[in-house]
């Protein structure tokens, strides 16, 4: 596995602070999230899930913990949208340059606005995916928002 990717890459000339950790993937896991904190060994609220939804018909990406489900109501008003729902898988790697169960917040094809659960930001330090099936950076949420420019809401 390659530890560098778009994510990486991103994260190194920003000169923010991290480690990195691999897993087995397990593409037939049912939460992949879970799946990865569980081959972690580390909690599920430190282990954030990055989705890429459309809110009013322009995506956005939302980070939260794996363990937790997203309000879509709570997101749209969050983004300043009427409505959100996810983007579909083929629209999410187009978007992005990832493939789903790889996507990071990080490095992707075009920033899009991003919201960072306000649960998630409270954690000292969290697992985001690093832009490749089973390849996680650790990290502050803080250097999540100040890189991304991530809105902190309660989202779900």
């Amino acid at each position: 596995m390659s530890k560098t990717t778009p994510a990486t890459l991103a994260l190194d000339k920003a000169g923010v602070r991290y480690a990195l950790a691999t897993y087995d993937y397990d593409p037939g896991a049912d939460r992949v999230g879970l799946r990865a904190a569980e081959a972690l060994g580390a909690p599920a609220s430190e282990v954030l899930k990055t989705l890429i939804v459309k809110a009013d018909g322009k995506p956005a990406c939302v980070v939260l913990a794996s363990d937790r489900e997203v309000s879509m109501k709570k997101l749209a008003a969050a983004l300043g949208a009427r409505s959100a729902e996810m983007a579909p898988v083929p629209d999410a790697e187009r978007i992005t340059g990832y493939r789903v169960g790889g996507v990071s917040p990080f490095g992707q094809k075009k920033r899009l606005p991003t919201v960072l659960d306000a649960a998630a930001a409270e954690q000292a330090e969290v697992f985001v995916n690093g832009g490749q099936r089973g390849l996680q950076v650790r990290l502050a949420p803080a250097e999540l928002v100040r890189m991304l420019g991530a809105k902190v809401a309660a989202v779900t």
